[in-house]
């Protein structure tokens, strides 16, 4: 075994495996398996045009080269990104550890407990600061959230203004740049006209349904804001605010006016600045919302004993429900990140907020005065953070600060910006201190000299600030008076100790990658392997703001350049967008460059989106986002396209058409051998073919989206590119597109990103979370091509695998014209009802064998979707046939007539199997061990079955008081 090869390691099958698992399959290659798979007129016929893959110790040294790169100066830049210090507790048992970080989204609440609390946490620290009653488990980022808000008051408008078309949104010219430019992308498709001006000169006409103000503004100036909203809500109109969240531990929380929603980032309690991302945003709002609200909200309910239990309620992924009909395609949360924020304040407290909170406050009172000190206006009358500052030659100041190794924010030719932070010193202090006296000399090298004279100028102004903790420096009428994070969880783990265990009672509670396969369908939980995720936690990755110049972000620009020319490469396509920040937004950016490009041909009036009937729910819901009618097309017996269906609706649609939208292989796991027919279809009639690129695991050296004839996909590196799920979040959604889109990918108004022909921002950040990207750009790094398709090949061999070991047991729903799946299949449940077995019980009894279920009723009610990637071992693989054959076993004991079985009584608890009565016709061993193996390596659900719909109509979104708890 040559142990440098990294494509041993990541692929769980081996040599000695294959000729067994090959006789299962009945092939006698994996050549004939992959004829047998995939049609032959899409198969690639020239490898990737990708280096060999290197060894890990050898990727170590070329990302640390790549990180050296990359000038970390201190950046005082602001515009919604900070400094901020991730305490080591929460790096090490967090970020670091993959009981965290590869754990799926919480849908199986049973075995997800302690996520669920750590995202409550998060849920109700929000709420607190922000004066709101609801918040969800957070989005993508504050632009994003901004826009999501936009759409949620125009969702929610009274009768009298939808009947009136009120459709205007006001936009204070103090909110942030590059959440204006997301507006401008999210309003233009849905008819939103935004209107940006001064708040103060606000008319509040009836033609406006909403306004988004900046808390502080965008430059620092604190405004109160009370009288707006009062005025607002008398006209009805609802008012949503984007507020920084470390600010409301001083300032009046916005919740308090009376407004509708709350947005921003958590990105400064604790979580790296990543030239980007990824960070956790916030939404808060009001109850009276609570079934508008996008995005997971995570609640209270009761399990079978009647115990306390949390789940995700509201059937927040409503795309999947609503479909077309839907106001939001938000299919993820940040989740890693939020629970990292919410530690952040689980650990310090409100005591500890507001200790950091006046720190950073007057820190920034000395910098002010240290302006006033040697001449210069501070412009801004209150503030929190940052001060704007008119100075004599902003260029020469920039080569001083250069010079110094200091970035901040220039404004214009006279006006610049200083955000401090929590890693702000009073060394630091001293370092701007001797930057404008450098200034004041007209002497760049002067800002490295401390001298008498300036220690002397400096101890003076430290004498003339009185640091007062009441905070004086802020206005009675904007002090926050309002008490914040009262619930015990926040005033109890203050010390290292005990915080780290209760970090790690909640891990317990979770069942995630690193305990046993999870085989979920449409997701992909592959490996994420140890050295792609290292680079996360260095300070030259993660200390660097988005909006640095470029030359300070070199090892950056280097490894997304090459991520880029990768996806290229292996998508098949000219150019790459790293910029959206999930799939979702990656669909929805997808569309938007089609639309784009229609628009330049001068057919702007192209509307239709043709979507299969089996398509994921977030399709439809982008393309009515990106301003598209959907028109539905069939699915035949077999699970693929109608394709006459298509051929009818395209025909009919010709003059309009603007896109289809097709996953491949198919959502039944199945490679359709007419997709390039079906493509052709298309571009015959107008339409330009949009890829859902979750199945790309099936397609990586194979065959690619540009062969089968499409014009662009998104991917999912949190699927096929190994980027960890985090328990629903990271995700980054890239956009691979053909030349004649290549002109239209976003753009960025503070860095030049984009084409030549650039639609406005898909995300806030200019490379989107490119700190996340570096997992995949290791990924495939390190495979190589050879590996990469190895991969592929490798994911289709266990997909079989699983199919034929479970041959005459269970029935695989869906397969391609000579019996096989891709990289997935669908396993029909549906017969099972006659014994009285849903698929939901058998989702759940997974959990007494120590298994995840493969992902439930989607997109075939009563069904599971079985994907087992090509991380897991054969050993691993068959211990999950055993639990299934096993579970079929039960299946046949089971009786219509007697719902006392062993599964509709799974999940059994510790609690259940340890307590003095059992009342059940089977044996405790049955319950908790039903294999040998389980008990190797046994891992309990925290909680019986959770009640869905008790939770609904008791919605509790926060930390309660322990009476709620003992009500529910």
């Amino acid at each position: 075994m040559n142990t440098e090869v990294f494509a041993s390691r990541h692929i769980g099958i081996t040599e000695k495996d294959l000729q067994p698992m090959f006789e299962t399959v009945g092939v006698d290659s994996m050549e004939q398996l992959i004829y047998e798979t995939i049609p032959d007129d899409i198969r690639l016929k020239e490898p990737l045009n990708l280096p060999k893959g290197v060894s890990e110790h050898e990727f170590l040294a070329h990302i640390q080269e790549m990180a050296d790169q990359n000038k970390v100066f201190k950046s005082y830049i602001g515009l919604g990104y900070h400094e901020s210090l991730t305490p080591s507790v929460i790096k090490r048992n967090i970020l670091e550890n993959p009981g965290w970080y590869t754990a799926y989204t919480p849908y199986q609440a049973e075995i997800a407990q302690g996520r669920l609390e750590a995202l409550l946490n998060f849920q109700t620290m929000v709420s607190d600061l922000t004066g709101m009653e609801l918040a969800n488990a957070s989005l993508l980022d504050e632009s994003t959230a901004a826009a999501e808000a936009m759409t949620m008051l125009l969702d929610v408008r009274s009768r009298q203004q939808k009947k009136e078309e009120a459709l205007k949104f006001f936009v204070s010219e103090e909110v942030l740049p590059q959440t204006l430019s997301l507006l401008q992308t999210r309003s233009k498709p849905l008819g939103i006209k935004l209107v940006i001006g001064n708040h103060e000169e606000f008319d509040f006409s009836n033609e406006f349904y909403g306004a988004l103000l900046q808390y502080p503004g965008k430059h620092g100036q604190v405004h109160d804001y009370a009288s707006f909203v009062e005025k607002a809500k008398e006209n009805e109109i609802k008012v949503a605010v984007a507020a920084d969240i470390l600010s409301l531990v001083l300032l009046t929380p916005p919740g308090e006016w009376g407004v509708d929603v709350v947005v921003g980032t958590t990105q400064r309690f604790g979580i790296p600045l990543g030239y980007g991302g990824p960070h956790a945003a916030f939404f808060a709002t009001k109850e009276a919302y609570k079934r508008s609200i996008p995005g997971r909200i995570i609640g209270i309910t009761k399990d079978t004993d009647g115990n306390p239990a949390l789940r995700m309620a509201l059937q927040t992924r409503e795309q999947h429900i609503k479909r077309d009909k839907a106001t939001s395609n938000i299919c993820t949360a940040q989740v890693l990140l939020a629970v990292m924020a919410g530690m952040y304040a689980v650990y310090h407290g409100p005591k500890g907020l507001k200790y950091i909170a006046e720190k950073v406050h007057n820190n920034t009172q000395l910098v002010a005065k240290m302006a006033v000190h040697f001449g210069f206006e501070q412009l801004n009358s209150v503030f929190f953070d940052t001060v704007k500052v008119e100075v004599p030659d902003v260029e020469l100041l920039k080569q001083i600060t250069e010079y110094a190794k200091i970035n901040f924010n220039y404004i214009d030719e006279k006006t610049i910006s200083i955000s401090l932070n929590e890693a702000t010193g009073q060394e630091d202090i001293l370092q701007l201190f001797r930057c404008f006296e450098a200034l004041t000399h007209g002497n760049k090298t002067k800002s490295a000299e401390v001298d008498k004279n300036t220690m002397e100028g400096f101890t003076q102004v430290l004498s003339e600030v009185v640091i007062r903790p009441d905070n004086n420096f802020i206005p009675e009428t904007l002090q926050r008076k309002s008490p914040f994070l009262e619930h015990e969880v926040f005033n109890s783990y203050h010390s290292e100790t005990e915080l780290m265990r209760y970090i790690k009672k909640l891990e317990r509670k979770d069942l995630a990658l690193n305990h046993s396969m999870i085989s979920l369908g449409s997701c992909t939980m592959k490996l994420n392997a140890a050295s792609e995720m290292l680079p996360l936690s260095w300070a030259n990755w993660g200390n660097i703001h988005p909006f640095v110049p470029l030359e300070q972000a070199q090892g950056y620009q280097k490894v997304l350049k090459e991520l880029e020319s990768q996806l290229n490469v292996i998508t098949g396509f000219a150019a790459t967008s790293l910029q959206p920040n999930s799939g979702a937004q990656g669909e929805y950016a997808g569309l938007m460059t089609i639309k784009a490009y229609h628009e330049s041909c001068g057919e702007g009036h192209r509307n239709i989106c043709i979507i299969p009937a089996s398509a994921h729910g977030t399709n439809p819901a982008s393309a009515v986002m990106a301003g598209m009618k959907v028109v539905v097309t069939k699915t035949d017996e077999h699970g693929n396209i109608d394709v006459s269906d298509l051929e009818e609706k395209a025909q009919q649609h010709s003059e309009n058409l603007a896109a289809l939208m097709v996953t491949y292989p198919s959502t039944h796991g199945v490679f359709e051998s007419s997709i390039k027919h079906i493509t052709q279809v298309i571009h015959d009639h107008g339409g330009q073919v949009y890829m859902d690129g979750a199945n790309m695991n099936a397609q990586v050296g194979l065959t690619n989206p540009a062969t089968i004839g499409a014009d662009v996909c998104h991917l999912n590196l949190h699927k096929t590119f190994a980027i960890p799920h985090g328990g629903g979040g990271p995700g980054v959604g890239p956009i691979c597109v053909a030349e004649q889109l290549k002109p239209f990918l976003p753009s960025n108004p503070v860095v030049e990103t984009g084409g030549e022909q650039a639609i406005t921002a898909i995300s806030a950040a200019p490379w989107g979370s490119a700190l996340a990207c570096l997992i995949s750009y290791g990924y495939i790094k390190m495979l190589g091509a050879e590996g990469l398709t190895e991969a592929t090949k490798m994911a289709i061999l266990n997909a079989n695998y699983i199919k034929d070991r479970l041959k005459g047991k269970f029935d695989v729903l869906y397969t391609g014209e000579r019996g096989r799946a891709a990289h997935e299949m669908i396993i029909d449940c549906r017969p099972f009802k006659a014994h009285g077995i849903e698929v939901t019980d058998i989702a759940k009894r997974l959990m007494d064998y120590g298994f995840h279920a493969p992902t439930v009723s989607f997109p075939v009610a009563g069904t599971i979707m079985v994907e087992p990637t090509e991380s897991e071992s054969l050993a691993e693989l068959d211990r999950f046939c055993e639990a299934m054959l096993g579970i079929r076993e039960e299946i046949d004991e089971a009786h219509a007539d007697d719902p006392n079985n062993v599964l509709k009584n799974a999940p059994h608890t510790l609690g259940m199997v340890t307590s003095d009565s059992w009342e059940y016709p089977y044996s405790r061993q049955k319950a908790a061990f039903p294999l040998p193996y389980v008990s190797d390596n046994k891992f309990w659900p925290s909680i019986r079955r959770t009640d869905e719909a008790f939770g609904d109509r008791n919605l509790i979104c926060t930390c309660a008081p322990i009476e709620a708890y003992a009500e529910v």
